[in-house]
């Protein structure tokens, strides 16, 4: 069953590039030349995405299934899945190793408008809008189905600035995040707590978690910090107080 934290837990080198690379940075360079002068662009129009977001810990023993969910979801290109790992567990005897205070802020924030009555392990937040037990693929694939790829603003990731193109916005400024992750898989051996002995593999693993600005509905860009060695870059353009999804991209 799905895992939820006492009342006392606080919240908290240049490789040489293929065609189809190259065809993608130079894609996205027209994208971002477009937004930023109004104009067309000169590129295919990027696939929109469902966003899944897991919230999981290491120190839980219901959330490997749900862990190996998103594995699988990351091979779907119309998703972009991501894992972060709270910290509400590490009392149990292991400190997650991927986990950060505002990680568990961000699913905390979430929990009223999901409906939800505070946090648990495994969760899967599909477009900020629907809240699942992450243990059922199918489900899970269901509610995918169910809440569709975000419709919002054009979101652009150059190479030192992402650009928001113009659309509707909430009456309060959205929230436009950088999410920085692991791109492939990380096996993780646990020594003690409830997964002692298990080696856990982990995908999507967000490192970074940053809020940019705030977005009105008119074309801007915002400077993007430079990613650390391996990681790749999520841009989510979000309602505030853990509202909906509105846009997203990834490189």
């Amino acid at each position: 069953m799905a895992e939820t934290p006492s009342a006392a837990s606080p919240p908290m080198r240049e490789p040489r590039r293929s065609p189809h690379t190259k065809r993608a940075a130079l894609a996205a360079g027209a994208a971002v030349l477009a937004l930023l002068s109004g104009g067309p662009a000169a590129a295919e129009p990027r696939q929109k995405l469902t966003v899944v977001e897991l919230f999981t810990s290491q120190g839980c023993s219901s959330c490997p299934p749900a862990d190996a969910n998103l594995i699988a979801l990351t091979r779907r290109p119309d998703v972009l899945a991501l894992s972060f790992s709270v910290t509400y567990w590490d009392r149990l005897g292991w400190r997650d190793t991927f986990g950060k205070p505002e990680f568990t802020q961000r699913q905390y924030t979430y929990e009223p408008m999901l409906g939800e009555r505070g946090p648990f392990t495994p969760q899967m937040v599909v477009n900020g809008r629907l809240s699942r037990v992450g243990y059922s693929l199918s489900d899970i694939e269901h509610a995918i189905s169910a809440a569709g790829p975000v419709t919002g603003p054009e979101v652009v990731i150059g190479a030192h600035e992402a650009v928001i193109g113009s659309g509707t916005a909430p009456a309060a400024a959205a929230d436009v995040w950088l999410a920085e992750y692991e791109p492939g898989v990380i096996e993780v051996p646990v020594r003690r707590g409830e997964n002692a002995g298990r080696t856990l593999p982990h995908a999507r693993v967000v490192r970074r978690l940053e809020r940019l600005g705030g977005w009105t509905g008119t074309r801007a860009h915002y400077p993007r910090p430079e990613a650390a060695p391996g990681l790749r870059t999520a841009i989510l353009v979000q309602a505030p107080a853990g509202g909906p999804i509105l846009a997203a991209a990834t490189e």
